[in-house]
């Protein structure tokens, strides 16, 4: 992979399970939407599309039927379109755990997300991970041949995941989302996310995973500047900003993308093409 060492990948976040058009009417939320808004990305550079759903009151949700309104979209209307799909497993906290991953297995996503740890959510309710679904969670992943994108809020969310190698639920070479400045969640800073990177390197191994990170609000910047500078991979996109900028609502999905790779090219490397992410991380078209 030598020739690959100076790819950065892009992974857009189109949606999530928050935010709505009152905070920034450019949100996308229904298939249509979210299909049109993919391809307008991976246009402009995206190899990745992390998606939600959200239901006909705009609330996230987990209904399987959206997942695959939105694939048949994307892949009628826009046959060319190569992304990688990431579904996430967490689009509702209210949801069962089976409720979860029934997409995943109807629909075998390249990837998926695989939220390694509980925690407190926004300070309003329990975000739920347990130990019987993360390891339900992994063995649909290996029945559906779907590689887990292991979230980690905080560092004990590197060491579940070091505990399910150990195990035999994960297997190396993994891939993280470093999430940064989320509320509960380990604070978004450059101080922080080298601590992160370095408990990955202990605890999984140098070599045996890649990475990607993003941070929410005010520490976007300076987590993909951090991201881009250390060799890993950046996600961007309203589901963890509306704003552009400060004081300047985001006008799209794509101005997130193209300043992302601005930002990767003026630092001397290059987007990975959707190929080229694939073989980063080590998946099978």
């Amino acid at each position: 992979m030598g020739d690959l060492k100076n790819k950065r990948i892009i992974t857009i976040a189109t949606t999530g399970a928050w935010p709505k058009k009152e905070n920034n009417p450019n949100v996308p939320m229904t298939p249509a939407e979210i299909s049109e808004d993919i391809y307008d990305c991976w246009k402009a550079g995206a190899a990745m599309a992390h998606i939600h759903m959200r239901d006909d009151n705009g609330n996230g949700t987990m209904d399987h039927n959206k997942f695959r309104e939105t694939m048949e979209l994307l892949r009628t209307n826009h046959p060319d379109c190569d992304i990688i799909i990431n579904m996430t497993t967490s689009g509702d906290i209210y949801a069962t755990d089976e409720t979860r991953v029934q997409h995943v297995k109807e629909l075998k996503p390249e990837m998926a997300s695989y939220d390694c740890g509980s925690m407190n959510w926004l300070n309003t309710a329990l975000f739920l991970n347990t130990p019987q679904f993360l390891e339900m969670c992994a063995k649909v992943f290996d029945e559906t041949g779907t590689k887990p994108e292991i979230e980690a809020f905080d560092p004990g969310m590197i060491g579940n995941a070091a505990y399910y190698v150990k195990k035999g639920v994960l297997h190396t070479p993994l891939h993280f989302q470093f999430c940064m400045g989320c509320a509960n969640g380990i604070p978004g800073s450059l101080k922080n996310l080298l601590f992160m990177k370095e408990t990955a390197d202990t605890l999984i191994g140098k070599g045996n995973y890649t990475w990607s990170c993003f941070g929410v609000g005010h520490s976007a910047m300076e987590i993909m500047y951090a991201a881009i500078a250390m060799g890993g991979n950046i996600r961007v996109g309203m589901e963890d900003n509306v704003m552009y900028s400060k004081g300047k609502l985001a006008d799209s999905n794509r101005q997130f993308v193209e300043r992302a790779k601005r930002v990767i090219e003026e630092f001397g490397c290059e987007v990975a093409t959707p190929d080229e992410a694939r073989e980063i991380l080590g998946l099978k078209k």
